[in-house]
């Protein structure tokens, strides 16, 4: 479990194909590996990777086909930049929101708007996810916690719209994003339960 509050960025130093998937290291010589083991879970620009190996200021990680299908860990390469957060532990404070690391879709940025000393980015997802986006409401994109300004159903897609304040941009690979860029969309886990909550009380 995280919160999407990213502690600092690294980038992809090796990308090994093993059997059909990959096994990766990620450079992080400004995140604290001193309190990380061997199991231990890192959210990887939104994913939720398993600590294999940790050497030096790097640690490794096997990425499944599954999550090479349906995140942008696909597109990774040699000095790809990535956002890093460890595992949520009793006691932190939750800044963000409830984030599982278990990526949703592959979004894209469909517009940028410079607002004041802020950045306003519009995203696009597929329509049957959009349902589970909200005006206010939280969205994990490539990791970090972002509050929903406005969100409209088009024929196929769902846009919607945040607003970048100047630290999220300082501190996390979002201050690199282009109209086109391909991002990882996680939903808020919450409406997804209240779903599923919704749909049994229907049956009963």
């Amino acid at each position: 479990m995280f919160t999407g509050i990213i502690q600092s960025t690294g980038t992809v130093g090796v990308v090994t194909a093993k059997g059909g998937d990959v096994e990766i290291r990620v450079d992080a010589p400004h995140f604290n590996l001193a309190e990380i083991h061997i199991g231990d879970s890192i959210a990887c620009s939104g994913c939720c990777l398993t600590v294999t190996k940790i050497g030096g200021q790097s640690f490794f990680a096997d990425v499944s086909h599954e999550s090479l299908a349906v995140t942008t860990l696909q597109s990774w390469r040699l000095g790809s930049e990535i956002n890093l957060e460890p595992a949520l532990r009793a006691g932190d404070a939750l800044g963000g929101h409830y984030v599982s690391g278990h990526v949703d879709t592959i979004g894209s940025v469909s517009a940028l708007q410079e607002e004041g000393r802020s950045l306003r980015v519009h995203f696009e997802i597929p329509r049957a996810l959009g349902r589970y986006v909200a005006r206010k409401g939280s969205i994990c994109i490539d990791g970090v916690s972002l509050t929903v300004n406005g969100v409209s159903d088009q024929v196929a897609t769902t846009v919607f719209d945040v607003n970048l304040i100047p630290h999220t941009r300082a501190q996390t690979i979002l201050r690199n994003y282009q109209v086109g860029t391909q991002v990882n969309v996680e939903v808020d886990m919450m409406a997804r339960y209240l779903e599923r909550m919704s749909a049994n009380s229907r049956v009963e």
